[in-house]
């Protein structure tokens, strides 16, 4: 019976100890492992993961992750599979002086996710709107309320040359961009369709205090 007793206590003692010390090693394994997979996309400065009690980490679940970056440059095509690979964390805070997505070069980058939701917001100067557009076009920004943004478009779009006010707003989770003339409401344009990402707003104003440009926000969700 004492020995029976004896191995039950060392027994707990040793799953005390594990426990205690996947608490203390697995969020710097987990830290380590997502700096790794983020730095393929850039320069990361800094991961702090959180997470009790830390054995849910083997699951790929974690509490709060906190990430700083510096530049990062994503395809497009590449920011979902990203987003989808924060699934598994309940909050995420994430900052970075400078990203680019696609042809477009973001500043002051900051990212939230509170369980299935996303918020993002930055900020695009108006040079780098312009480089990001195709030969010949441009954007001047109207207004934005609502959830959607309308811009006054020059050159050709949608198939039309000249200048005509057009709409970027979320349709069915994706961002898609159509004209508001009557006769032209027939054409749209798909600026970004993920099946990981359900947008649901975005918005935009003018950003004067740090040079010509606006403050862009999205608001989405993870599928």
């Amino acid at each position: 019976m004492d020995r029976a007793r004896r191995i039950a206590a060392v027994s707990a003692g040793a799953v005390v100890l594990l426990l205690l010390l996947a608490q203390l090693f697995l969020p710097s394994i987990a830290a380590d492992r997502i700096s790794s997979r983020l730095s393929r996309y850039g320069h990361v400065r800094s991961v702090d993961v959180k997470a009790f009690p830390a054995v849910e980490l083997l699951w790929g679940s974690a509490d709060t992750v906190h990430v700083r970056a510096s530049d990062l440059r994503l395809a497009l095509t590449q920011t979902g599979h990203v987003l989808g690979e924060a699934s598994g964390a309940d909050d995420i805070d994430m900052t970075a002086k400078r990203v680019r997505v696609g042809p477009l070069e973001l500043s002051e980058v900051s990212f939230q996710k509170r369980g299935s939701q996303l918020v993002a917001r930055a900020l695009a100067t108006e040079a780098a709107v312009a480089q990001a557009l195709p030969p010949g076009v441009r954007v001047r920004l109207l207004r934005s309320e609502g959830g959607h943004v309308e811009v006054s478009v020059g050159g050709s779009l949608f198939g039309v040359g000249g200048e005509i006010d057009a709409i970027a707003q979320a349709s069915e989770g994706r961002l898609v961009a159509r004209p508001t003339a009557p006769l032209l409401q027939l054409f749209s344009l798909t600026l970004y369709d993920d099946p990981h990402v359900y947008i649901e707003s975005i918005g935009a104003i003018a950003a004067p205090a740090r040079g010509p440009g606006y403050q862009l926000t999205m608001r989405a969700r993870l599928q």
